[in-house]
């Protein structure tokens, strides 16, 4: 994504300011943050800081729920240190048994999320927390359901395929555009802001499993008439581990 011009990155930190006008920071988050971990001892510590470093800069509530899959790694452990460096409330720890997909690991973080909006994220550093600001400034500014960061549109890119994996990601997102017409540029990625209610409802109608969830969320959410925007992001491989 090409960077920001100084006037855009000024109307950024003006919008922000007027929207968090009055915010009590000591009440409960306006966002939470769900992250499904598996094997990310590494890239979680650097995940966090980052959300921590762009989230401070701004006037809005949050919290990180990690939702970890019983990581045999240590990714866990990596989590309770990190919760108490940054403290428990902001950062929630809701591990589960085993690997039991996507969908169910955001049905579970979502019990405990406190937050009117919920952002999905990958913990590799795949996605990267600078552009979370600006998903929640579109949806203040459009007052939509969700924003979906998009890596085929709008200035978005990837960084770090092959063209095996990037003709593999673009074909598949091609098919579900033609056959689905969802109305949105990327339905194959993961990193997402919704309004907790829309969430919760598409997760509890969704049948796929899985990461192909992420093509039925959006299918589900433009046939009921929910107003979706998109902001386009720079997706960069994974630094540490494998993809899953």
């Amino acid at each position: 994504m090409p960077a920001l011009t100084r006037q855009s990155s000024a109307e950024l930190r003006r919008r922000s300011a007027a929207a968090g006008e009055g915010v009590d920071k000591s009440a409960d988050p306006q966002y939470s943050i769900l992250m499904p971990t598996y094997n990310e001892r590494e890239n979680l510590p650097i995940c966090i800081w980052l959300i921590h470093k762009y989230m401070e800069s701004t006037p809005y509530t949050y919290e990180v729920i990690v939702i970890d899959d019983a990581s045999p790694d240590g990714t866990l452990e990596v989590a309770k240190q990190l919760q108490a460096l940054y403290g428990s409330d902001k950062i929630v720890l809701r591990p589960r048994a085993g690997k039991l997909g996507l969908g169910t690991a955001y049905q579970h973080g979502l019990q405990s999320a406190r937050g009117e909006f919920i952002i999905l994220m990958d913990a590799d550093l795949s996605h990267h927390p600078k552009f979370i600001p600006q998903m929640i400034v579109k949806q203040q500014t459009e007052d939509c359901d969700i924003v979906t960061g998009t890596r085929y549109a709008l200035g978005g890119g990837v960084a770090g395929w092959d063209l095996k994996r990037k003709t593999i990601s673009r074909g598949a997102n091609f098919l579900a555009q033609f056959l689905l017409e969802p109305g949105v540029s990327d339905l194959t990625g993961s990193f997402r802001l919704y309004r907790k209610s829309v969430l919760a409802r598409m997760i509890s109608e969704s049948v796929s499993k899985g990461y192909t969830f992420q093509m039925e969320m959006m299918f589900r959410a433009r046939k009921a008439g929910y107003r979706i925007t998109e902001v386009p992001i720079s997706f960069v491989d994974r630094f540490f581990g494998e993809s899953k």
